[in-house]
């Protein structure tokens, strides 16, 4: 015959009056069992990352049209990583501007990273190389920041700051704000920039993500040049700004 089974005493309930026992070292090593501060352990492997955030056509009210990329990548660890990006815009089959950046990011708190290396300019005017140094990473309430120093040849130099927003309207649409603005320490009149507040940028963009990977998009740009450099695109007879519709796709790997 079976015999019966010790009844188990009872948790005491939140409503009992039983005292919680206070979290102890022992407790957290045993939820956390590695160092997720440090970083010792994570930042010996080795990790890439490929995004294609802008690859897009534009066109204007003028019917002028082109492509435009913005492309970043970096490979290193959660401390130190090798970064490479590249942007630019063509017009009517023809480039207008191409810079390439390799840098240094070396993070210094949780969100920021202060990054060192070259960009070289191949448009517009003959080509340049710029020493750069910035920081970039997620300011409260999650703006993506970068803010970045570049100093050139003869001692031109060369402020901009980038600032994005990611809004989720829903599971997969996501509304993207960004805003760009360029300031010349000098004038370059061979690569016809002047001087001061030189140009500004800024867009919004509504992608559809297909996959987290892969978002076609649409979007609306307002961009416009200032001071000397817009003296300079007159002379060229070209436009100083305006309003573009850009429609493109965002993938990442």
């Amino acid at each position: 015959m079976p015999q019966p089974q010790p009844k188990q005493p009872e948790a005491p309930s939140p409503q009992s009056g039983a005292a919680v026992p206070p979290l102890t070292d022992e407790d957290r090593a045993a939820a956390f069992p590695q160092d997720l501060h440090g970083h010792t352990v994570h930042d010996r492997a080795i990790n890439y990352f490929v995004l294609f955030d802008q690859l897009e056509w534009q066109k204007d009210g003028d019917a002028t049209q082109g492509v435009n990329w913005d492309f970043k990548a970096w490979i290193g660890g959660d401390l130190n990583r090798i970064w490479i990006h590249s942007e630019g815009a063509s017009e009517q089959s023809r480039l207008e501007e191409g810079e390439v950046h390799v840098t240094y990011g070396r993070a210094f708190s949780r969100w920021w990273d202060v990054v060192a290396g070259v960009r070289r300019d191949t448009r517009p005017g003959p080509g340049q190389t710029w020493g750069t140094v910035g920081i970039q990473g997620l300011a409260p309430q999650w703006f993506e920041v970068q803010a970045t120093l570049y100093v050139g040849e003869s001692a031109a130099t060369l402020a901009r700051l980038e600032v994005e927003y990611e809004l989720l309207v829903t599971n997969r649409l996501v509304l993207q704000p960004l805003v760009e603005l360029s300031v010349y320490g000098k004038a370059i009149p061979e690569r016809r920039i002047g001087a001061g507040v030189s140009s500004a940028e800024a867009g919004l963009r509504l992608r559809y993500e297909v996959r987290r990977e892969f978002a076609p998009y649409v979007g609306l740009v307002w961009h416009r040049r200032f001071g000397g450099t817009a003296d300079f695109s007159r002379a060229a007879g070209e436009d100083v700004g305006g309003w573009r519709i850009a429609a493109g796709v965002r993938t990442w790997f």
